[in-house]
């Protein structure tokens, strides 16, 4: 993906999707602040947030659109090598069977929580992301964009630091 389709996911209109598609689907505001515009809160979501928020594409093996500065620190990799990067390659090779399992409930329900699973940094070493949601980006004309996921903690796998 090129550096405009990063620039893009951190706009107002990809902002309004993530935060409409997840009080839509999942019931509940993304974000514990209200924002006088789409713009703050693109900016806060990206640069303050204290979870980790990362989205993927609809394509057929999907890659990252969007990965805000927290999921950037967890996972140790710019936004440059980020977005375009397979969302598959975010789990260790043993953890695909369990991520898919996920990414499948969430195609089928739209969305799905209380999700805890292990994923890989760019070297290579093993932390866990809890307390994770997902949930499918629709527009309010049913369109697909791809999904989202927020984690609001993560920690170590021990001896994997």
């Amino acid at each position: 993906m090129s550096d405009r389709t990063a620039v893009t996911a951190r706009g107002a209109d990809f902002t309004a999707l993530l935060l409409d598609s997840h009080l839509r689907l999942v019931g509940a505001p993304l974000c514990p602040q209200q924002w006088r515009n789409a713009a703050e809160a693109a900016d806060w979501l990206y640069n303050q947030a204290p979870f980790g928020l990362l989205a993927h594409d609809t394509s057929a093996d999907p890659r990252f659109v969007y990965a805000n500065r927290t999921a950037q620190r967890c996972f140790g990799y710019t936004e440059a090598e980020f977005t375009g990067l397979p969302s598959r390659l975010s789990a260790a090779p043993d953890a695909q069977e369990d991520r898919d399992a996920f990414v499948d409930a969430v195609n089928r329900r739209g969305f799905a929580d209380g999700y805890r699973g292990r994923r890989v940094r760019k070297d290579g070493s093993l932390f866990w992301i809890e307390d994770v949601c997902m949930w499918d980006l629709v527009d309010a004309d049913g369109h697909k964009h791809g999904q989202a996921a927020v984690f609001r903690s993560w920690s170590d796998v021990p001896g994997e630091s």
